[in-house]
């Protein structure tokens, strides 16, 4: 970007695509904001289409009472006090597995190489292109309930179930036992657990300044697994049994607070060669965001659909998903020399969650039968 200018470009590709009569994007530098921040700033400046007078309505706050990490407290009872504290033993243990895989992911842990992982192109630069496709919230919501799991679980299954998919069509290999097991960087906000709607709120009545704006992330080393199981019900059940592991751990806290002293101390050369590393050692990019549960008015301008993505780190493919009214956009940053069918990853991940429904509605089915 142009640093004698602001670190943001507004452009208007005034003329109708598919999804709409004309398109913008916004393109603004990372160190302004995060993605949650910057969501918030763009709501703020919009209206709810049904009623232009008032903003948006936003989803309400998550049910979860403090940080995602956090041991609930005990009961009455020995027992439960004992559970309690041992809770905190596994917290401790858990984490230093993290931190330990976090510096020798910068050191030397590899992931190996696969079509996801970027290949090195002698030095040449990267061409990125971004692709979008939506999702219904209300199938991820019913997968959600009929698993009692969370959203997130839903959203990490539906992309070990895409790559699978991908990975097999692609590459030929018949091999249907195999297994690759890759990691992932997801992004975590570690914001205050209030809602959307009070930070934009907070925005209209002249308290910005309270917004918690910049980066406030930290980051978890997730494990992705491409193969093809049998039940498509599966990949969920891995998803959440991956991500309720790195809940009990403090490897978010740790990351956010490990990249401020980094830059603090060593400087923007240092943290940015040590940030880049450690994407190089990694596959995939994975984050999500919820948006607006009733569609918006930006300028006078019906929006239609939102579509966030980042591009700039050393990475083949980067999977943002990104809720707006009953939709979730799904949204890859890819390299085109490895992802020349783009369009067809994106019908995985459609069918990957239509799968991925069908065997749940057979459990809700089977269980009102009994």
């Amino acid at each position: 970007m142009d640093w004698s200018h602001p670190l943001w470009e507004f452009h208007l590709f005034d003329f109708p695509t598919s999804e709409a009569a004309s398109t913008a994007a916004i393109r603004v530098h990372h160190s302004l904001g995060d993605g949650m921040s910057l969501l918030t700033l763009l709501m703020s400046c919009t209206r709810s289409a049904a009623d232009p007078a008032r903003l948006p309505a936003m989803p309400p706050a998550p049910t979860r009472p403090g940080a995602i990490y956090q041991r609930p407290r005990p009961s009455a009872g020995v027992l439960a006090y004992a559970a309690w504290v041992w809770s905190f033993a596994v917290l401790a243990w858990h984490t230093l597995v993290d931190v330990v895989g976090f510096f020798a992911t910068i050191l030397f842990l590899k992931d190996p190489h696969t079509p996801f992982k970027r290949v090195n192109h002698h030095g040449e630069s990267q061409r990125k292109r971004i692709v979008h496709r939506s999702l219904s919230l209300d199938d991820v919501k019913f997968v959600k309930n009929a698993m009692n799991c969370t959203v997130n679980d839903v959203l990490v299954g539906v992309t070990y179930a895409a790559l699978s998919s991908y990975y097999f069509r692609s590459s030929g290999d018949r091999d249907i036992g195999k297994e690759l097991r890759v990691r992932s960087i997801l992004l975590v906000n570690l914001r205050p657990t209030t809602s959307l709607q009070a930070c934009v709120n907070m925005i209209e009545s002249g308290k910005g300044r309270d917004v918690k704006w910049g980066n406030k992330l930290g980051f978890i080393i997730l494990p992705f697994f491409i193969g093809l199981q049998s039940d498509p019900l599966d990949y969920v059940r891995k998803a959440k049994k991956v991500v309720d592991r790195k809940k009990s751990s403090l490897e978010v806290v740790f990351t956010h607070l490990a990249a401020e002293v980094i830059l603090k101390v060593f400087g923007v050369k240092a943290a940015t060669a040590i940030f880049h590393r450690m994407i190089s050692h990694t596959t995939i990019s994975f984050s999500n965001m919820t948006g607006p549960v009733e569609q918006v008015e930006f300028c006078g301008h019906p929006v239609l659909f939102i579509a966030p993505s980042g591009y700039g780190p050393p990475e083949a493919l980067t999977v943002n998903y990104q809720s707006y009214v009953n939709n979730i956009m799904v949204n890859l940053a890819l390299d085109e020399a490895q992802f020349p069918d783009c369009h067809g990853l994106l019908d995985n991940f459609v069918e990957s969650l239509g799968h991925i429904k069908d065997a749940s509605l057979r459990i809700r089915k089977r269980k009102s039968k009994a």
